[in-house]
């Protein structure tokens, strides 16, 4: 019954409109900012390093870090590999798509969220709910929206990346996903117990090094396999324009699956990114939209695009109808739900052996970043809506309040089933995404001006 529950209300969030509003609103943005993700990709790249003190916040790369952390997780190992299971090779190039056309959103809700920020104790702080407030001076949506992330990024989306880690886990260590959940619910609570500035610190640190060390196996797995990569890129075009009659009757579950997995994984149009933005101090606004704009390429065209060439250059995925569940196309054993396999036996086709142990540690880093990145998105919205009592017994004891929940919902993501898992996390992304993507539309000119005065100094 509850999963029933969970998948109507799934459907209903989203529904073909929110996926044309997405892809409409990045065509938009792109068109407005004069495609800024490509004709100033260069000082995208310097934004993460420009002059910042950081004496009241996080640095503009500190910030890069905890955004990316939170956009490298499960989306590119599971969520990949879930997208090619019930979209075919064709979902990949959609999730190109809204990766291009996503860093213009990611840009524009970034410097919003830098123009509309806030002071608290603990540093700058905002997002779409500030902007929402400030902006469109509709204080009842922005009390929505922060109640929207407390449970999306606090609940629902934590339940998804424990699951893809102990998931992984029980694959390769046939570790019992009571355990892995335990344990990475005590490490969550270690770091979060310290704040902005330890989250942020162990972020730098350790979301570089894990991306890069991710990105280097797969290359070597697509090398191995490099004789089959001009079929896999054929398909993958083939596929999204339903060319190729292995994914002709699945269309709309291909564009779908694509624009899904690509907003949950890079999180463009959906607003945490801009959460963390808020954060960074420094001297212009879209200096932390260019940065944010960066991390979106980082997450999907790096990162997501070498996960699906490890899977569809190695073989190792099924094709199943989204409705039924039934296998249109099979080059892999039939694995059920358990989708992150696809990435272990994709690198397990060199690795004989290793395969699972390798993508189950990967996933416990990204999983533990992210899950930070999350905590931090959470909390931000309890201080927005504490913030005229900054430190209040309110806000702490709400801030108690989303720990004790977020190492509740650890626990419950880690042994339920990956199905219902990944629609509780759709529904969060789909929600933040309608209020966040409207808000930035009506205050797109902001944003557009900032860019302007910014590009006067570089």
């Amino acid at each position: 019954m509850f999963a029933e529950i969970v998948s109507s209300i799934n459907n209903i969030v989203w529904n073909p409109a929110l996926v044309v509003l997405l892809m409409g609103a990045g065509l938009y943005l792109s068109f407005r900012t004069r495609f800024v993700q490509i004709r100033r990709f260069g000082l995208m790249f310097r934004s993460l390093f420009g002059k910042n003190e950081a004496s009241r916040g996080i640095t503009s790369f500190e910030a890069f870090c905890i955004a990316l952390s939170g956009r490298v997780g499960t989306g590119n190992i599971v969520g990949v590999a879930t997208a090619i299971a019930f979209g075919g090779p064709g979902a990949v190039f959609w999730m190109w798509i809204v990766s291009f056309f996503g860093a213009s959103t990611a840009f524009a809700e970034s410097t919003l969220s830098q123009i509309y920020k806030f002071p608290h104790r603990s540093g700058f702080r905002g997002g779409p709910f500030a902007f929402i407030e400030q902006g469109l001076h509709q204080r009842w949506l922005g009390i929505v929206f922060a109640g929207i992330t407390f449970v999306s990024c606090g609940m629902f989306l934590t339940t998804v990346q424990a699951n893809g880690a102990a998931s992984a886990l029980q694959n390769a260590f046939s570790l019992s996903p009571w355990i892995s959940g335990a344990v990475m619910a005590f490490l969550l609570g270690l770091v979060v117990i310290g704040g902005v500035r330890r989250i942020a610190r162990v972020a730098s640190i350790v979301t570089p090094f894990m991306a890069l060390g991710y990105i280097l196996m797969a290359l070597v797995v697509i090398v191995y396999h490099i004789h089959d990569i001009p079929a896999v890129f054929a398909s993958i075009f083939t596929n999204a324009f339903a060319i190729d009659p292995l994914c002709g009757g699945i269309i709309g579950s291909t564009i779908s699956m694509g624009v899904k997995r690509g907003i949950f994984s890079n999180e463009a149009g959906q607003g945490t990114g801009a959460i963390v933005s808020a954060a960074a101090d420094v001297p212009y606004p879209a200096q932390q939209g260019l940065a944010q704009a960066f991390s979106v390429y980082i997450d999907t065209l790096l990162v997501c695009t070498a996960t699906a060439l490890m899977i569809l250059s190695s073989g190792t995925f099924n094709i199943l109808d989204a409705g039924t569940g039934e296998i249109l196309y099979a080059s892999a054993p039939d694995l059920g739900g358990n989708y992150v396999g696809y990435t272990q036996h994709a690198v397990d086709s060199v690795f004989i052996g290793f395969g699972g142990q390798f993508v189950s540690v990967a996933m416990v880093f990204f999983v533990f970043t992210t899950m930070l990145a999350y905590y931090f998105y959470a909390e931000s919205g309890i201080i927005y809506l504490f913030r005229k009592r900054d430190g209040s017994r309110g806000e702490r004891l709400s801030i108690r309040l989303l720990q004790a929940l977020m190492l509740c919902a650890i626990l419950f993501g880690s042994v339920r089933e990956a199905d219902l898992i990944w629609k509780l996390g759709d529904i969060g992304v789909g929600l933040m995404a309608w209020v966040t993507i409207l808000s930035v539309l009506i205050l797109s000119p902001k944003a557009i001006q900032a860019l302007k005065d910014y590009e006067k100094m570089n």
